[in-house]
């Protein structure tokens, strides 16, 4: 399957259970692929045929700035009905990190993969 890859976008939004976390915003490390057929873009190689990777990458970014979740099994799980809402994704695999969050660890975080319920 054909995929768009986004690696390493920097988002800011408030994710966690408890204070300090709930406090302020955050930075969050993404990583998204977007599955899709490229036959119609390859040939045409127009846009509009396609999935742009800079509105996804605007999208998700948006999406963070404006929400408030507890987990990020939830909000990855938002941000992939999202994407599937906005765009023609037949499946989304995204992964979201927290840096230095837990002591003695560079990131934690979680990935998610969906397929386009139809």
């Amino acid at each position: 399957m054909d995929k768009i890859i986004i690696s390493e976008l920097i988002a800011t939004g408030i994710v966690g259970v408890e204070h300090p976390e709930r406090d302020y915003p955050q930075e969050l490390i993404i990583n998204v692929e977007v599955f899709y057929d490229f036959c119609k873009i390859a040939e045409s190689d127009y846009i509009k045929d396609g999935i742009s990777y800079s509105y996804i990458a605007k999208l998700i970014r948006e999406l963070i700035s404006e929400s408030s979740f507890y987990t990020l099994e939830a909000l990855g799980a938002y941000l992939i009905d999202r994407i599937f809402l906005n765009s023609p994704a037949q499946a989304v695999k995204i992964r979201i990190e927290k840096e230095k969050f837990v002591k003695k660890t560079n990131r934690v975080g979680v990935e998610l993969y969906r397929e386009r319920p139809y």
